[in-house]
């Protein structure tokens, strides 16, 4: 079973300006600062991390487990304990430890003073077919607020996988306050799910029903099985 650690400790080494890293967000950093809010301020450098690494072991990430909206689904966690982070945004389905390649991407962002973020949305797990990309634009906007005011972050990466990707581009487009605080996007695997839907037999007959339903005003109605089988979805979705 994958499980998620929450010790830590602290480590106090100083992050190299010059890293492969930082050199791809330096472009945005002077917009994030102006996204901090009135009262808040920074504690320390932001150089705190685990002597031991952000990884125990296998599937096992040292690290906070923390809510940053009102939902119960709406947790994070937070590997490393720095003042900028990677928000990881999985795919169709995804939840924590969505990919193979967040435990070397968590140990490389360490070395470079860099937080791994990896967030639970309305629409993590099978929770896709009720939500929409413009709750998981909300929602990443209440995460980056979260750690905006409450870990003193001094800006962010978001990186989509797969679907995750749909996400950021569909946030970016917000302009929502928080998006100011984004110093680059990383797009990994994008993918259409309106395209690959596109190509399944089935499909032009749901989506003439689901027209139907939503000219009816039922658009938030949920859709036959046949519709996905994996998951409930409405005929909006």
């Amino acid at each position: 079973m994958n499980s998620l650690s929450t010790s830590s400790t602290i480590s106090s080494s100083a992050a190299s300006p010059t890293s492969w890293f930082s050199s791809i967000v330096r472009g945005r950093q002077d917009r994030s600062s102006s996204v901090k809010m009135a009262g808040s301020s920074s504690s320390g450098s932001g150089v705190a991390a685990d002597c031991e690494g952000p990884i125990k072991g296998k599937n096992q990430f040292r690290g906070v487990l923390f809510k940053y909206g009102p939902k119960p689904i709406q947790v994070a966690f937070k590997t490393g304990d720095y003042k900028q982070q990677v928000i990881f945004i999985g795919g169709l389905t995804d939840g924590f430890l969505a990919t193979e390649y967040l435990e070397p991407l968590a140990i490389a962002l360490d070395n470079e003073k860099w937080s791994l973020v990896q967030l639970l949305m309305s629409s993590s797990y099978t929770g896709y077919g009720t939500s929409s990309l413009q709750q998981d634009a909300m929602e990443i906007d209440q995460l980056i607020s979260y750690l905006i005011n409450k870990e003193n972050s001094e800006g962010v990466v978001l990186l989509g996988h797969s679907t995750g990707c749909q996400d950021i581009v569909h946030y970016m487009h917000t302009n929502a306050a928080c998006s100011r605080a984004v110093r680059a996007a990383i797009l990994q695997a994008p993918v259409s799910d309106r395209e690959y839907r596109a190509t399944l037999p089935e499909t032009a007959s749901m989506i003439d029903l689901a027209s139907s339903m939503i000219k009816e005003g039922r658009g938030s109605d949920l859709m036959p099985k046949e519709a996905d089988p994996s998951s409930p979805i409405t005929a909006y979705r």
